[in-house]
């Protein structure tokens, strides 16, 4: 493990560049943390910029944890715990990049590129989850809430290979829900903002 830092090294500063703040930043010249939620994820590019700027761009989020699991991780020895691991400090950095004062996204994408790059097959169903919530409650948050508990299952039952990684996947998906625990409590008081979908609300914060 002590010969491996400087994989986490690199797995950090990885998921560290602040892609949708290089974006706006690049398009229209403004800092992406000023505008609409302030957050640093695709949600907020999005409705910024549109769709055009936001899917590669939460494509781009995804490889920020896809390549410390799939590349680093076998170079760096350890099996797929060490994989894990540095896929977890991508989403570290992307979620506290050192770029952009330590304020970045909420790890959504990032996670999810950890979990393809070991368990692909539960992508689909949290992905499933995810649309489903969105497109019933408009709500962004909830379906991202919802798609990180589905996971841990999701893994269980389509990666029975990967029990043994159960805890860490567990962890991904109890941090994920931790980071949105202000959407959370706006949930709760029917303050949150909703997607636009189907001609409803706004872009959610």
């Amino acid at each position: 493990m002590s010969g491996s830092w400087p994989w986490f090294a690199a797995a950090y500063l990885l998921g560290a560049i602040p892609t949708s703040w290089i974006v706006v930043k690049l398009v229209t010249g403004k800092d992406l943390r000023t505008l609409g939620s302030g957050n640093l994820g695709a949600t907020n590019l999005y409705r910024q910029l549109g769709w055009r700027f936001a899917v590669p761009v939460g494509l781009l989020d995804m490889a920020k944890g896809a390549v410390p699991v799939m590349v680093f991780g076998p170079r760096a020895g350890g099996a797929d715990t060490m994989a894990v691991l540095l896929g977890a400090t991508a989403v570290l950095g992307h979620v506290f990049s050192v770029f952009v004062r330590f304020k970045g996204g909420k790890g959504v994408a990032t996670g999810a590129g950890v979990v393809l790059g070991l368990a692909p097959k539960a992508i689909p169903l949290s992905l499933l989850v995810w649309a489903v919530v969105v497109w019933v409650s408009g709500y962004v948050s909830l379906g991202s809430i919802l798609a990180a508990v589905a996971l841990v299952p999701a893994v269980w039952f389509l990666h029975p290979e990967r029990r043994d990684l159960l805890w860490l996947f567990g962890l991904l998906s109890l941090a994920i829900i931790g980071l949105h625990q202000q959407n959370i409590r706006r949930l709760l008081a029917g303050t949150e903002h909703r997607f636009q979908t189907r001609g409803r609300g706004s872009a959610s914060a």
